[in-house]
């Protein structure tokens, strides 16, 4: 039985349809999915967001899916959006372990199985997500075809900064100041204090403007930098990754020539040994290649759409 959850139209650049739900997850956190349904649709597209995002986020990808006959089901993970919060300080970036997410993803499929969601199923993960979607998929996500958008399979940062990222945030468990921020990081989101010029998000100031509007009308959105904790068990996650062999799932992976916050080299790296799996480098392309400049969102669009149309 699922119960319904907030959704904030105000904020939602998507389709008219949309709402929420609050799923329980296994180790009893409670998240949030939100839904765009479409009478016959041809399956149903499952988004992973990125570390920091929410489901109003994905509304305007929503709408191009819908558009094209897809329903789409966005996921607050736990942590963030408003998922349960697993700090006293809910602007810090938390998760016990990465593993935990799984649990978020189960719900998911639990979820969409019991509302009887239009299968197939497809995937698109952004950053973090991922991140989480490439440990799903190796351990028998149930989808047709998935499309990656500047997945966390490494984090940018020079050689000296990883030695001390892996140091410090090592270092942090044992003596127990694991939930502390990570230093250089900051407690309030990134939309509220980076100004348009020089962002690592977006070419487009519109988008950029109405992003950050969406986290000023409802703070309870926002999150802010991660703990130290959060860092080491993403670092050891990613270089677990690394090492696993790639899943047979149909893959497309979008990757921006100025990404300047995961590592292109992991991506490349990864998508050399997908079987199969597509890489398309985009030019201009930074962090958010599904909420760019029009010309660029939609060509990512109708490349991922031709790819989960290829295999319905």
């Amino acid at each position: 039985m699922t119960h319904a959850a907030p959704f904030f139209a105000d904020i939602a650049d998507g389709p008219a349809n949309g709402a929420a739900s609050w799923l329980t997850t296994s180790d009893n956190r409670r998240i949030r999915a939100g839904h765009w349904p479409v009478d016959k649709a041809k399956g149903t597209v499952l988004i992973f967001p990125g570390r920091t995002e929410y489901v109003e986020k994905y509304a305007m990808t929503a709408k191009a899916l819908v558009n094209a006959g897809y329903a789409a089901l966005a996921v607050d993970w736990r942590g963030q959006g408003l998922a349960d919060r697993l700090m006293k300080d809910a602007a810090l970036g938390h998760v016990g372990s990465f593993a935990d997410y799984q649990h978020d993803v189960q719900a998911v499929m639990d979820h969409a199985a019991s509302t009887n969601l239009p299968r197939p199923f497809f995937v698109i993960a952004h950053s973090m997500g991922g991140c989480i979607a490439l440990r799903s998929l190796s351990q028998g996500l149930d989808v047709q075809a998935v499309m990656f958008s500047a997945p966390m399979w490494g984090i940018q940062m020079s050689q000296g900064m990883r030695s001390f990222a892996w140091g410090l945030s090592s270092l942090s468990l044992p003596l127990k100041f694991d939930e502390k921020i990570v230093p250089g990081q900051r407690p309030d989101s990134y939309l509220l204090h980076q100004p348009f010029a020089g962002n690592a998000l977006t070419n487009d100031a519109e988008i950029y403007a109405a992003l950050r509007a969406q986290v000023t009308a409802h703070p309870e959105l926002g999150l802010g930098g991660p703990s130290l904790r959060w860092l080491n068990q993403s670092l050891q996650e990613m270089r677990a990754l690394a090492r696993i062999p790639s899943p047979v799932t149909p893959c497309m992976t979008f990757l921006g020539s100025k990404e300047s916050i995961v590592d292109p080299a992991a991506i490349r790296q990864r998508m050399a040994r997908w079987p199969g799996g597509v890489l398309h480098e985009i030019k201009g392309g930074q962090h958010e290649m599904l909420m760019d400049n029009p010309e660029m969102r939609s060509s990512v669009m109708a490349k991922t759409l031709a790819h989960f149309d290829a295999h319905l």
